[in-house]
C-alpha cells in the first residue's frame, strides 16, 4: 500500500507518521552537508565510475566530507540513475522504501515508489550535492592505471584532461545491457518479442503474454502485464526461485541470518513461507533438498501469488525447447526435477513473448589485471569490495552475486567512508597480506555454504564484516563513529595529526640516539687506536 508524504494526523495514520519521523530524523542526523557554490574541495580526490544510484550516493558522501570527485558516466545525462533510467515506466520498488534509503537525505513519498519517484530522488541528490558540476557524460572508462611515481590513478590514460586521483569507486552495478539469448524458431513466431526492460509503450490489453524467465525480470514483466490489462499470462520458469512476501518485517527478519548461508535452522523460515505465504500454491515453492532460501536472491512480491490464485497467471516449471508460429514449445517438468530432465512436451500459445532473461553483468576489466586473476578475484575481495592488491579501489554494489537485504544507504556510506579512511590514514589502511587472510578466513568459515562463500550474503552478515574490519585494527577505532554514521571526522583527523607529530618526534629521537651512539663508537675506536699506537712506539 502506498504511503503519502504529507503530514497527517498521527492518531489516524500512525504508520505514516512514524515513517515520516524516521525519514526526518535520519536526514537531520546523518546527511553530510552539501558543499557551497564557492567551496574548494580537497584531498583525497576520488574517481567515481558510474552515474547510477551507487555512484551518485557514494559521490555525495565524498563531497559531503570535503573530498573532491569526478563522476564518469558512459551514457548521457538522462542515464543518471543507472538501471532505473532504463526500466519500464510500470516498474517499481519491490522492497519497502524504508529499506531502500540509498542516502540519508532521501525523502520517499510512498512505501513502494515507482520508477519516476526513484529517479527523482537520485537526480535531486545529484544536484543538491552539486555533482552535476563534477560529472562527465558519454565517457566510458576503458582503463585505470597508477602513475609509477605518484602512485595515483589515471583514468583512460588522460591525466591532462582529468588529472590524477587518490582513489577509485567502481559503481558500474550488476545490470548492463539486456541479455536476449537466441532460441530456435524465434523468427517463425508471428507475435511480438520484447525484452522485459523495453515494454514501455507496448500494448498488451486483452492479449495472452508468455514470460520466459522466473527471476526479478519476470516480476517486472508481471507488473507491466497487470498494469496494461493482459488477459492471460504464462510464466515459464526454468530454475527454482523462492518468492517472499512484500512485507518489510519479513524482509528484515530474513536479513538477520548472520551466517549468510543455509544452516540447520533454515528449514524454519522455509516452513513458514510454505504454510503461510504459498499455502495451496506450495507446489511452486522450491523443494528443500534442491534450493535453500539462503542460496539465491529471492523475488520479493506478494501480487504474484494473488495473480496466480486468480487464474490470470500460470507459473510453469519447464525447459524452453523453441518457438513455434503461435507460441513456445516447452518441456514441462514436475517439482523436484532438474533442468533438461524428462517431462511432458506442450505448446503454450500467446500474442506476445517477453524475454525476462536479465542483463549482462558489467565488467571491471578497466582495472589492473592482477585484480581480476587468481584466487583473489571478484567477488573474493576484502569485504567483497576492496581488491587486496589495491586498497585505494572500492567496487561498491558491483561484485556481489546474491543476497537478502543487500540494498540500503548504510552500507554504501560505510564502504565509501572506509575508502576515505584508507586514503587519509596509512596506519588504518589494510596491507595486502592481511586483506588476503581476511578473505581466507571468511572462506573457511563459510566452507559448508552450498554456493561460493562470497556469492551470497545477508545484511546482518555484512554488518558483522564491517564491525570486524574496524575492531581488528586499533588504529581504526578512532574512525569507528565516522565509518558507521558519517559523523565526527574532525576528531580522528586531529588524532592522525597528533600521531604523525609523535611519529616524527620518535623518528627524530631515534636518529639522534643513533647519532650519539655513532659518536660514542667513534670515540672508543679513536681511544683504541691511540692506545695501540702508544704501545707500538714504546
Amino acid at each position: 500500500m502506498a504511503l503519502e508524504s504529507r503530514v497527517q494526523n498521527p492518531i489516524l495514520h500512525p504508520l505514516l507518521f512514524i515513517f515520516q519521523v524516521i525519514q526526518f530524523v535520519l536526514n537531520k542526523l546523518l546527511s553530510p552537508t552539501p558543499p557551497s557554490p564557492k567551496a574548494r574541495l580537497g584531498r583525497p580526490r576520488i574517481a567515481v565510475i558510474g552515474g547510477g544510484i551507487t555512484g551518485v550516493t557514494s559521490a555525495a558522501h565524498c563531497v559531503g566530507h570535503g573530498c573532491d570527485v569526478r563522476i564518469f558516466e558512459a551514457g548521457k545525462e538522462e542515464n543518471i540513475g543507472g538501471i532505473w533510467s532504463r526500466v519500464n515506466n510500470t516498474s517499481g520498488l519491490q522492497i519497502h522504501s524504508l529499506m531502500y534509503r540509498f542516502h540519508p537525505s532521501v525523502n520517499w513519498k510512498q512505501g513502494y515508489p515507482d520508477k519516476q519517484q526513484i529517479l527523482s530522488q537520485v537526480r535531486e541528490l545529484w544536484k543538491r550535492y552539486r555533482l552535476d558540476e563534477r560529472t562527465v557524460f558519454e565517457t566510458p572508462v576503458t582503463g585505470a592505471r597508477r602513475h609509477p611515481e605518484t602512485k595515483k590513478w589515471i583514468i583512460n590514460n588522460d591525466a591532462e584532461t582529468y588529472g590524477q586521483f587518490d582513489g577509485i569507486i567502481c559503481a558500474v552495478g550488476t545490470c548492463g545491457r539486456p541479455k536476449v539469448p537466441h532460441i530456435p524458431g524465434m523468427d517463425s513466431f508471428q507475435g511480438e518479442i520484447h525484452h522485459s526492460s523495453r515494454l514501455t509503450g507496448k500494448a498488451a490489453k486483452g492479449k495472452t503474454l508468455i514470460i520466459i524467465g522466473g527471476g526479478a525480470s519476470a516480476v517486472e514483466s508481471l507488473e507491466y502485464a497487470v498494469e496494461e490489462g493482459a488477459a492471460q499470462v504464462y510464466v515459464l520458469a526454468r530454475s527454482e526461485k523462492w518468492i517472499i512476501p512484500r512485507n518489510p518485517v519479513v524482509n528484515m527478519l530474513l536479513a538477520l541470518n548472520i551466517f549468510g548461508q543455509e544452516t540447520r535452522f533454515s528449514w524454519i523460515p522455509e516452513f513458514f513461507l510454505r504454510k503461510l505465504f504459498y499455502r495451496e500454491l506450495e507446489d511452486i515453492a522450491p523443494p528443500s533438498d534442491k534450493k535453500g532460501l539462503f542460496t539465491d536472491t529471492p523475488m520479493v512480491n506478494s501480487e504474484v501469488m494473488d495473480q496466480i490464485r486468480s487464474g490470470k497467471v500460470k507459473w510453469l516449471r519447464c525447459d524452453i525447447e523453441g518457438f513455434t508460429e503461435k507460441g513456445v514449445k516447452i518441456n514441462r517438468r514436475e517439482k523436484g526435477t532438474n533442468p533438461k530432465d524428462a517431462g511432458q512436451t506442450e505448446e503454450i500459445e500467446g500474442d506476445m513473448v517477453i524475454m525476462a532473461t536479465g542483463f549482462q553483468r558489467p565488467k571491471l576489466d578497466f582495472l589492473p589485471k592482477e585484480c581480476l586473476e587468481g584466487d583473489y578475484k571478484p567477488p573474493n575481495w576484502y569485504l567483497q569490495t576492496f581488491p587486496p592488491q589495491f586498497p585505494s579501489v572500492a567496487a561498491i554494489n558491483c561484485t556481489y552475486m546474491n543476497g537478502i537485504g543487500s540494498v540500503g544507504n548504510w552500507h554504501i556510506g560505510i564502504y565509501t567512508r572506509l575508502l576515505l579512511v584508507f586514503l587519509l590514514d596509512d596506519r588504518a589502511r589494510p596491507r595486502t597480506f592481511w586483506m588476503k587472510r581476511w578473505i581466507d578466513m571468511t572462506a573457511f568459515l563459510k566452507r559448508k555454504s552450498p554456493v561460493g562463500p562470497f556469492e551470497f550474503f545477508t545484511y546482518l552478515e555484512l554488518m558483522w564484516w564491517f564491525f570486524f574490519c574496524v575492531a581488528i585494527n586499533p588504529f581504526r577505532w578512532k574512525w569507528a563513529f565516522f565509518v558507521f554514521f558519517g559523523l565526527g571526522e574532525n576528531l580522528p583527523m586531529k588524532v592522525v595529526a597528533a600521531e604523525d607529530r609523535l611519529r616524527n618526534r620518535l623518528r627524530a629521537r631515534e636518529a639522534g640516539d643513533q647519532g650519539t651512539m655513532a659518536n660514542g663508537v667513534r670515540h672508543v675506536r679513536e681511544e683504541e687506536i691511540r692506545g695501540r699506537t702508544m704501545r707500538i712506539v714504546t
